[in-house]
């Protein structure tokens, strides 16, 4: 089993910087892929990025390519989301995931709780 606690959400005006970081927990976290999604309301829940278990592959969604860069620290089991230049679209909740395979489908094996992202124009 592997628990995941997301931090660092808030509000922030346009333009505007967050880091959103994942605390994970339990199994030898450090040999799974971990992925950032994000639930806007009324919206499907999208992939934002991911990354694999020894850092060396990173992907990206289109609309946040450039802008979001996600990374990890195996020594402290974190997995974190800088985000730049935010725009009101990227407000969302936004959920950290872990999975043995390093993917950018949303069939993940552990899921955290999620923070809330609010981007005001």
């Amino acid at each position: 089993q592997v628990h995941l606690v997301e931090s660092g959400g808030g509000l922030v005006q346009a333009g505007g910087s967050l880091r959103l970081s994942c605390a994970a927990s339990g199994r030898t976290v450090s040999s799974y892929a971990m992925g950032w999604f994000r639930e806007a309301p009324g919206k499907k829940r999208e992939f934002v990025a991911a990354v694999s278990w020894n850092a060396y592959n990173t992907v990206y969604a289109d609309s946040v390519k450039g802008r979001f860069t996600i990374s990890r620290d195996n020594a402290k089991n974190t997995v974190y989301l800088q985000m730049n230049s935010l725009k009101p679209e990227d407000t969302a909740v936004y959920y950290c995931a872990a999975n043995i395979r390093f993917t950018r489908s949303g069939s993940y094996d552990y899921w955290g709780q999620g923070t809330q992202v609010t981007v005001s124009s």
